[in-house]
């Protein structure tokens, strides 16, 4: 490819980044990306190569990004980083969808802005029916004897392990959005009436801080939302509290930085919104595994959240954008 000249490269201000679509960008069953496309006018696309959904983008400088679900993701952003018609040094990005939440933290269609972002992948792992009976699960981090006691991380092991974002910047987003109506429906009221003893989780919908436990296993259930909520103090050095689990934020979060160590995108301009369409375990009396394949109640009310939460950031991004080029919000 011809290489552009510094007046022809494509300078996004906001990325959105989402996970999936169901079927099409527009006008069908939405899923992440539907609501974005629709009302930011996100009309016109382009194909990136590695990419397998099109980037849609409006007139106005925002861009929005099916990434892929697991480690798909992760390729797929170092394919757009990768791709010589971008330059991506002053974008900002919005990694947004939905997850998990955690029932100690939160409800259905609640929206989290995450201050770290953690990799629960890279671990030792046995069948839990074959742990130890004094075992809270049958997963520990590299390095380590046993789960019962911190590990020493060998020199060898992947890192990192977390990833702290700009905390000025996040609370910067927080502050613009923590006020913001969110949708909720009779359904999702009924579901989370049943997490008796889980006052967080019987709440009214709301935006909050709260972390991302990225794993590409879709995991359920009360012994590993507590390897999760565990995970998340380790990596982090006790600052973490786990709200929000999903399959992809690590590996977007990795592929951004390798980005950025090499000049192409700038991670402290990173934000990441995970919403609540389902608890990440059950409520008493009904199984995991019942559980984890029921519907999701608060489907709708979640990707409202994502886009509810999101915009205003994206919208005063763009409006700004003269001041927001050059000064990261926050700082």
């Amino acid at each position: 490819m011809t290489s552009l000249s510094a007046a022809e490269l494509i300078r996004p201000k906001v990325i959105v980044v989402v996970t999936f679509e169901y079927g099409m960008s527009m006008g069908d069953k939405p899923g992440e990306f539907q609501l974005w496309a629709e009302r930011e006018k996100l009309t016109q696309t382009m194909t990136v190569p590695g990419l397998d959904h099109p980037v849609h983008f409006n007139d106005q400088g925002v861009y929005g990004v099916v990434s892929g679900t697991t480690v798909r993701a992760s390729l797929q952003i170092q394919a757009l980083g990768f791709d010589p018609r971008f330059d991506l040094s002053q974008s900002y990005w919005l990694v947004n969808g939905i997850a998990g939440v955690s029932p100690h933290v939160a409800t259905e269609g609640s929206a989290a802005w995450a201050r770290h972002v953690i990799d629960g992948d890279i671990a030792y792992e046995i069948d839990t029916r074959e742990a130890p009976a004094d075992w809270p699960y049958g997963i520990m981090a590299l390095g380590n004897k046993t789960p019962l006691t911190p590990p020493v991380i060998p020199g060898w092991a992947p890192k990192p392990m977390a990833w702290t974002l700009n905390p000025a910047l996040v609370e910067w987003a927080y502050e613009l959005t923590k006020n913001v109506e969110l949708h909720d429906t009779l359904e999702a009221q009924a579901h989370r009436a049943l997490y008796v003893g889980f006052p967080a989780a019987q709440a009214a919908p709301s935006v909050l801080y709260g972390d991302s436990f990225g794993s590409c296993r879709y995991w359920h259930g009360a012994a590993l939302q507590k390897w999760a909520d565990d995970w998340t103090r380790l990596y982090t050095g006790g600052k973490g509290s786990c709200a929000m689990s999903n399959m992809e934020d690590h590996g977007i979060a990795n592929a951004l930085e390798r980005l950025a160590a090499l000049k192409k995108v700038d991670f402290q301009r990173v934000l990441f919104l995970r919403t609540g369409s389902n608890f990440s375990m059950p409520p008493t009396g009904q199984t995991a595994a019942d559980s984890m394949v029921a519907e999701y109640q608060g489907m709708m009310p979640a990707l409202e959240a994502a886009y509810r939460t999101g915009s205003p950031v994206v919208h005063a991004l763009v409006k700004d954008w003269a001041k927001y080029a050059d000064v990261i919000p926050g700082k």
